[in-house]
């Protein structure tokens, strides 16, 4: 089992867009391609990157005002398949499954939102629904995918990619695989804490 995997494909989907530039740039010197949806993928457009779109992978809209756009079979098993699984392989091959190999996810501002005092309907449009299950996903699978769970990790991975090229080992990934689950278990922890306010 390779511990070095390369990337060769990132979904990218973020709230905050600032600071994402200088990565763009790094991931696409390096020949990444990039997946994303709506604000996002406008965002790496306007940059100049080709941008593939979620909805030509799943051939399914973004639907409920934008609360479900990348949970679907072909975005999550492209994320959760085990790449030295034969199993796993064909049926990525049989369903037209791409393979993901880098995850960037910044969360809907939460506790932000919380603490500008908007209306509870507001807050609760700001818990995060695919983000986080794209940050499990990907930390899940962190033997085979890098994920970065906030725009906090934005530049470790840039450096990391400076040093050598569009590629990670087994130790970097469970390290942002850790720090992955710290993030969702704080989101997780903020949200019920509202709710039992």
């Amino acid at each position: 089992m390779a511990a070095t995997k390369q990337i060769k494909t990132a979904l990218i989907s973020v709230f905050h867009k600032d600071g994402l530039e200088a990565l763009l740039a790094k991931l696409n010197a390096e020949n990444v391609k990039f997946l994303s949806t709506g604000g996002t993928q406008q965002f790496i457009e306007s940059l100049g990157y080709e941008c593939q779109t979620v909805e030509s992978v799943t051939s399914y809209p973004s639907i409920l005002g934008g609360r479900v756009k990348t949970l679907h079979p072909k975005v999550f098993g492209g994320i959760l398949a085990r790449r030295q699984d034969e199993g796993d392989c064909a049926q990525m091959k049989q369903y037209e499954i791409p393979e993901i190999d880098l995850v960037i996810v910044d969360l809907y501002p939460f506790e932000q939102t919380v603490a500008s005092g908007a209306a509870e309907q507001d807050i609760i449009e700001k818990i995060d629904i695919g983000g986080i299950s794209l940050i499990r996903a990907g930390a899940k699978n962190f033997n085979d995918v890098v994920i970065i769970p906030s725009k906090a990790q934005y530049a470790e991975l840039l450096d990391i990619l400076n040093a050598q090229g569009a590629q990670t080992t087994l130790e970097q990934r469970r390290h942002f695989a850790t720090e992955a689950f710290g993030v969702s278990s704080h989101y997780d922890t903020a949200i019920h804490a509202w709710f039992k306010k």
